[in-house]
């Protein structure tokens, strides 16, 4: 079954398209949906691309977490449906409460663009689970507050529970235990900085990302909230 992925488009976002892209070309069906809507039981998973949702004016993602459609995105959620946050999405997820820590301003107070290597820590998780652990993808990376933070007591708990799920091979934005990504306890929610959305292609420098989108399309193809697993199954 193809997977159909919602993108979620806030006012300022800007990698919708290249998520839609990427989805499509993995084979995967992808709609653009508006911070507006309310309602996300169409889709078989979430995808919150990167950007500058509402300018970042008051900090980033911290509007965006009050648009009508994170309601719709923590309900998702809970019912286990697959949802990814990539770079702004990070932010915004973090912000909503569904995931853990916050990303503040890169060490050095530098804008930073360039491709970088993460490696997959975990397999347990929908963003990863057609990966290897220890395998090391070069991913693009684009911001300014990429650096992730949160107390003691957090990071003992992502890596007890083993939710770290990629790291930097060598840390560009200062980020605590050169953390990359996280999921949440249930392993449907991930944020990520780096853009796997802009490495599926070889001739763009690399395709390392398509693994992990083709593990999200995976995921929403058979997530047990999906509306077309549940007709099948009835």
């Amino acid at each position: 079954m193809t997977a159909r992925v919602g993108v979620v488009v806030f006012p300022g976002s800007n990698c919708e398209l290249d998520v839609r892209s990427a989805v499509r070309l993995l084979g995967g069906e992808a709609d653009l949906v508006f911070h507006t809507e309310t309602d996300l039981s169409g889709f078989d998973a979430v995808a919150l691309p990167g950007g500058f949702a509402h300018g970042d004016y008051l900090r980033t993602g911290a509007i965006a977490r009050f648009s009508p459609v994170m309601d719709a995105v923590t309900r998702f959620a809970a019912d286990g449906g697959p949802v990814l946050g990539i770079c702004n999405g990070f932010q915004v997820l973090t912000e909503a409460g569904l995931l853990p820590g916050a990303l503040q301003k890169n060490a050095g107070l530098r804008f930073l663009c360039a491709t970088v290597q993460v490696r997959v820590e975990t397999t347990s998780s929908v963003l990863t689970g057609e990966a290897a652990v220890g395998q090391v993808l070069a991913v693009p990376i684009n911001h300014f507050e990429g650096n992730f933070v949160c107390d003691a007591e957090t990071l003992q708990r992502l890596r007890d529970e083993d939710r770290v799920v990629l790291r930097y091979v060598k840390n560009p934005n200062g980020s605590l235990d050169a953390v990359a990504g996280v999921c949440n306890e249930g392993r449907n929610v991930v944020g990520l900085m780096p853009h796997p959305e802009r490495a599926v292609e070889a001739v763009l420098g690399s395709a390392d990302g398509a693994v992990l989108l083709r593990s999200f399309l995976a995921a929403g193809a058979g997530s047990p909230r999906s509306p077309r697993v549940e007709a099948r199954a009835s």
